[in-house]
């Protein structure tokens, strides 16, 4: 989340003319995350996050807000978008896909400890497990093609090392793939931010706006590898044995996923190198914009490309 969009507030009072929200009380940008303009806005009847798309066209987003519709309404955690006096959830503002959605309360948590980590896990069990029925389908748009199309962008700007590393890493994925898995829904973006809590109480999951059809068992490496590791990359065990203990209760994984688990880790840390490695030597222009560093998931993908198949052993519980 971030602000590339300035949004006036004679534009937002126009804006909101179109749904039954109530007179507009107050907002303000929101400068966590890098992908779309965010912000917080609150009427005189609710509450909420306005989000205008900075990539995605109109038709793209009927996936994402339809999904984060469904799962609210199957009792996953999350935000209902909220639909305008004509019943749509998308409307344009300033040129842009625009969406407003519920807000939530709570607020996300920098160092999580094993009881968040088990809420965590099982909220995204329950969303694998809702998202079966969901109609809708969207393809990974992060998957190895982007991989590769990253790659070749910000190949020159990596000393030798970062090179070797990237170059080792592609052709150890091409080597490996999983599409015989269990695939379905996934959020494809769960990291410490998209989550809220009260206490130790997690109070919903945000921004959806990654997510799409894919293997269920590589979210599962996209949340790990945020949620769980220590300052050097290294896995934190207590807190991975709470997350997946509390997921595999919710949805229990077989032998073909427990044997691609140390493969998935390491998918799912080369994918955050790259797109933080993207960002960094390719920044936007924003008001507000917060870019993370790459090194966080270079030193991720070191951990778990020496960890092995001691990595299995992480979903054996305490």
């Amino acid at each position: 989340m971030s602000v590339y969009t300035q949004v006036a507030r004679d534009e937002l009072e126009a804006f909101l003319q179109h749904y039954p929200l109530g007179e507009l009380l107050d907002y303000e940008g929101i400068s966590a995350g890098i992908e779309n303009t965010n912000y917080f806005v609150t009427t005189g009847k609710q509450r909420l996050v306005l989000t205008l798309f900075e990539h995605h066209s109109a038709g793209e987003l009927a996936y994402f807000l339809d999904l984060m519709a469904f799962l609210a309404e199957h009792k996953v955690p999350s935000a209902h978008p909220i639909a305008d006096n004509n019943g749509h959830f998308l409307r344009t503002l300033n040129g842009k896909p625009a969406a407003l959605v519920m807000r939530l309360s709570g607020r996300c948590i920098d160092t999580p400890n094993a009881q968040q980590c088990a809420a965590i896990g099982h909220a995204l069990a329950q969303l694998h497990r809702a998202g079966q029925a969901f109609s809708g389908h969207r393809d990974n748009d992060r998957g190895p093609h982007w991989w590769h199309t990253t790659r070749n962008a910000v190949f020159d700007r990596l000393g030798a090392g970062e090179q070797q590393l990237l170059e080792e890493e592609l052709a150890f994925q091409a080597a490996h793939r999983f599409d015989a898995l269990p695939r379905g829904v996934i959020h494809a973006d769960l990291f410490r931010d998209n989550a809220l809590f009260e206490g130790d109480t997690l109070t919903g999951l945000i921004d959806f706006y990654y997510a799409c059809n894919d293997v269920l068992l590589y979210d599962v490496a996209v949340t790990l590898n945020d949620w769980c590791s220590r300052a050097d990359g290294a896995i934190d065990e207590a807190k991975a044995r709470a997350l997946l203990g509390a997921y595999r209760q919710g949805r229990p994984i077989d032998a073909a996923e427990l044997a691609a688990w140390p493969v998935m880790l390491r998918a799912a840390a080369l994918r955050f190198w790259l797109s933080r490695l993207q960002d960094h030597h390719f920044p936007r222009e924003g008001e507000l914009t917060h870019i993370k560093n790459p090194d966080v998931f270079k030193n991720i993908l070191l951990q778990r490309r020496a960890g092995g198949d001691s990595l299995l052993t992480l979903w054996e519980g305490e």
